[in-house]
């Protein structure tokens, strides 16, 4: 008891192997195993979403690149301004916003899965902002959630009617429920066929999607994240799948407690 407190870099070192060692995506495969065992999960019916994680920094703190790349990484090479500066309190984050009324802030995106039944998180990873961010992330996820062999569906709202991702659903047997655009345009055009826009359960994804929302309120809001007090998108991603574990042990906890 009287012993000197260990110094703060212990705990610094320690966090660092477990980031190294994986062990937040283990303790959420474990939850998930779990809540399969528990007939929980919805083997067919999906939605995904992303949302806007405030990383560590301030706009103050971009500066311009002492050797920036000769080539950008917009489109035909242009030079964007992730190209050119960088945060000298955390270089992995970007400078994003949600919309064109929203200020741009120094962000990662954090991007989810969850099955319709229960409204549990299968899938959830953290990405640098960027405008294809979401539906890239979301493609990836997948692999973990089918096999590619078995029909499913796939709920989005409209951030992922895009041609490409709508292409990949299909490519991996996954039938997209993507809300459209009101009104078409060049800029705005719909990807879907006429099949999948009536299919019978097109409706009740849209209903369904509406709950993954309550999945970020509770991560920003519960667990803290809605701006992390990590820097570095591996660590940022350390917590936000932590804190889909969490959230996942919480609703199973309620579920496994309802009367049969």
């Amino acid at each position: 008891m009287d012993d000197e407190v260990w110094d703060v870099t212990v705990f610094t070192k320690n966090r660092e192997r477990l980031v190294a060692g994986e062990v937040a995506q283990k303790f959420f495969a474990a939850v998930l195993k779990q809540a399969r065992g528990a007939g929980l999960l919805s083997d067919e019916h999906f939605t995904v979403d992303g949302t806007l994680l405030e990383a560590w920094a301030s706009r103050r703190s971009f500066e311009k690149k002492p050797d920036p790349p000769q080539r950008g990484t917009g489109a035909r090479g242009r030079k964007l301004l992730r190209d050119t500066h960088a945060s000298k309190t955390d270089p992995e984050a970007r400078l994003f916003r949600r919309s064109q009324a929203a200020e741009s802030r120094p962000s990662y995106l954090g991007h989810v899965i969850t099955e319709n039944r229960n409204g549990l998180v299968v899938a959830a990873c953290v990405t640098q902002s960027s405008t294809k961010a979401e539906r890239e992330a979301g493609l990836a996820m997948l692999k973990q959630v089918s096999d590619g062999q078995r029909k499913i569906t796939l709920g989005a709202d409209k951030g992922y009617q895009e041609e490409h991702f709508i292409a990949g659903l299909r490519a991996r047997q996954v039938v997209p429920h993507v809300a459209e655009y009101a009104v078409e345009s060049r800029h705005w055009p719909n990807w879907l066929r006429a099949e999948e826009r009536e299919d019978p359960g097109f409706e009740q994804s849209q209903k369904k999607r509406k709950r993954v929302e309550q999945v970020f309120g509770w991560i920003k809001h519960v667990a803290g994240m809605r701006q992390t007090k990590f820097r570095g998108r591996r660590r940022v991603e350390w917590m936000f799948q932590l804190a889909a574990a969490a959230l996942n042990l919480r609703r199973m906890q309620r579920l496994l407690l309802q009367p049969v």
